[in-house]
């Protein structure tokens, strides 16, 4: 089968960062699914997993975390799935990923495709929104509400790194089942447009002092402090910001990965902090596994209410190389602007 990986961490600009192979295509055993991979879609995990980490000796690293496909053999244990059903899933960092034509991945990580979604338009969406989903409602524990119920609440979250790919799907998830107040950073104005469009009420910039802004805004709306913070990015710089912000006994939740943080900050206010790993529960075969494919029938569900949207910001032609290398240099530019999808592997 056709794939693309590599066996050195390099920049992404030199040829050999990605490069087109040839591999055996794998058998389902076990509760695996076989799945023929349509397209695909890219993540910072990509590019962070590929700058650090060497494949085995002799042997070619295979990324991708986010896929949309059809199931093409099922393992003896499979009962979620049959072969011909169109899934999507982001599957498990500790196995080969979603950049072959071809992959295995264990049927409690994977969803039933939204059907009223492209194939292009679906594989923006397991990655993010599993992170987006365990962010909100398991570690922030933002109350819950029936799909746009039209319920307010006293919580107000604010969401920084709002414009990226995990933002764009967190901000239609907290816009359609909670009743918060909703505060996003942007800066550029084709992120603020963005943004607001996906369902925050209020946006700052994350380029000027964020706690003056905030305080203008709960002054000029009304509003009460806030008390959730969704921190996409840049933990490390707001960190301080995030203390002095947030309501006694608030809640911080973030996915980047901060060299330093001076928890004991939390204390006074008694705030607290929680990481979110969406490849946690698959690296660890934890107990609730399934939970990842509930979320995603879920949130195929929500997609096909017509609740929200795809997260889908371009598409950079057919799955090889060099247009893999393309994607990962946007991303590591800083400046994408929801999901960088590929679809289709050449004959």
């Amino acid at each position: 089968m056709k794939a693309i990986g590599y066996q050195h961490p390099a920049p992404i600009s030199e040829a050999d960062a990605l490069v087109d192979i040839e591999l055996p295509q794998p058998v389902a055993t076990g509760r695996d699914l076989l799945v023929k991979v349509h397209a695909i879609a890219v993540n910072p995990v990509d590019y962070k997993v590929r700058q650090r980490a060497a494949a085995e000796p002799g042997q070619y690293k295979v990324l991708g975390w986010d896929a949309v496909g059809e199931v093409v053999a099922t393992g003896a244990e499979v009962s979620l799935f049959q072969p011909g059903d169109r899934v999507y899933y982001a599957g498990d960092l500790t196995r080969p990923g979603s950049n072959a034509e071809y992959q295995l991945v264990d049927e409690r990580l994977v969803g039933h495709k939204p059907s009223s979604l492209s194939d292009a338009e679906a594989a923006a969406l397991p990655l993010t929104s599993i992170t987006a989903w365990e962010l909100l409602f398991e570690h922030l524990q933002l109350a819950r509400t029936k799909p746009n119920g039209g319920q307010t609440s006293n919580e107000v979250l604010l969401v920084v790194g709002a414009a990226g790919g995990v933002g764009s799907i967190l901000l239609q998830l907290a816009r359609v089942l909670t009743g918060a107040t909703i505060i996003a950073t942007a800066s550029r104005e084709a992120s603020r447009n963005w943004v607001i469009e996906l369902g925050a009420d209020y946006v700052v910039d994350h380029r000027q002092p964020l706690k003056p802004q905030i305080d203008s805004l709960i002054a000029q709306h009304n509003l009460g402090p806030v008390t959730h913070i969704a921190s996409l990015n840049a933990t490390e710089d707001y960190f301080e910001t995030y203390v002095d912000l947030l309501a006694p006994f608030g809640r911080i939740g973030m996915i980047d990965d901060p060299d330093t943080l001076d928890v004991m900050k939390l204390k006074p206010k008694s705030l607290s902090l929680h990481i979110e790993f969406m490849f946690a529960r698959s690296m660890h075969q934890a107990r609730d596994m399934d939970a990842q494919h509930e979320l995603l029938q879920q949130v195929a569900q929500l997609i096909d209410q017509g609740h929200i949207r795809t997260t889908l910001g371009k598409r950079l032609g057919t799955i090889n190389a060099a247009n893999l290398r393309a994607a990962h240099a946007e991303l590591e530019s800083g400046r994408a602007v929801g999901k960088l999808v590929l679809e289709g592997f050449e004959p």
